[in-house]
């Protein structure tokens, strides 16, 4: 059955928005990274990224309109040459703002103080850690990747990172490491925080499950093996209807490199962008018009609603 089909057997009507406080804007697929699962394929050779005039257009979305976060996210965002103007006009606005880091883009050239940015800008971190062991991250992420994280994760503590203090929240995302639905999301924070502060001394605020969806370099790969019908069929059979009132897409508006509004970061990557009964682009803005929006959806959105679900906040139910 068609995604769209199974959530009208559910809720009797198509999935729509609710009222968005956060605004999240891919600032491009340029990566110092070539991630196995990454649903934009970002890399050093891509070339997708926001221009200045586009990221004017994002701070005034987030200032003009009842917005409370701005959540930044690539490829790496930090590789942005609006990134810092963002974050700090959106701080001087109010606004919480959220960095998706991979950890090792502070050791780029140029980056070598986005530590302690972050620190004095009160930025909210989420950073890829798609699990505790070494050998499982390097897999998916490159060799050496593990040890790069451990070393920023224990800096980021030396800046009072993932410490306790609420102006300065770390968190981590968990991806399983193949075809496999995420573990519960309580469960696997409480190892993974035993596991880090054993090995080495290191503490986190949260963590987060996030499904590897069937989009991008994920579903190349699926698709090499022959497995990617076995694992769309995987999720489906998975799907769980009390995840659709929590998930991302009713909750946020997405903004791509090139402008273009979508649901979520996922439908961008898939170029699905938001329903054509309201505004499509930044140009045209209108945070009014954008509320109660029918959302895009095709059968990658399975992913989203397979087991406890799958969010940029993580698990949902």
């Amino acid at each position: 059955m068609k995604f769209s089909e199974k959530v009208i057997s559910v809720k009797k009507e198509p999935l729509t928005a609710l009222e968005s406080k956060i605004l999240q804007v891919n600032l491009g697929y340029i990566c110092n990274m070539s991630c196995k699962h990454c649903h934009v394929s970002g890399g050093p050779t891509q070339t997708q990224s926001m221009d200045s005039e586009t990221a004017e257009r994002v701070l005034r979305a987030v200032v003009d309109n009842p917005f409370e976060t701005l959540d930044l996210t690539g490829g790496a965002p930090e590789l942005n040459p609006s990134f810092r103007m963002l974050v700090t006009e959106a701080r001087k606005a109010g606004r919480n703002v959220i960095a998706r880091t991979n950890l090792t883009i502070f050791f780029e050239k140029t980056m070598e103080d986005v530590g302690e940015f972050y620190r004095d800008q009160r930025v909210e971190l989420v950073a890829t850690l798609p699990y505790y062991l070494e050998d499982s991250v390097d897999r998916v992420r490159g060799s050496g990747t593990y040890k790069k994280s451990i070393e920023v994760l224990k800096r980021l503590n030396n800046l009072g990172y993932g410490m306790g203090s609420p102006d300065l929240p770390l968190s981590l995302v968990y991806n399983p490491q193949g075809m496999f639905l995420a573990p519960p999301q309580n469960i696997l924070e409480i190892e993974y925080k035993r596991e880090l502060h054993e090995r080495f001394g290191i503490s986190f605020t949260h963590l987060y499950t996030i499904l590897n969806m069937p989009v991008g370099r994920f579903k190349e790969f699926l698709s090499r093996t022959n497995n990617l019908d076995k694992y769309r069929e995987r999720l489906a059979s998975a799907f769980n209807p009390e995840t659709l009132d929590g998930v991302m897409c009713r909750h946020i508006v997405n903004v791509g490199w090139d402008g273009r509004l979508f649901d979520c970061d996922f439908n961008q990557a898939l170029g699905l962008t938001a329903s054509s009964d309201g505004p499509q682009h930044i140009d045209d803005f209108d945070y009014q018009a954008l509320i109660g929006r029918r959302i895009t959806v095709d059968d990658h959105c399975y992913g989203c609603t397979a087991g406890q679900g799958s969010s940029c906040g993580g698990a949902v139910t």
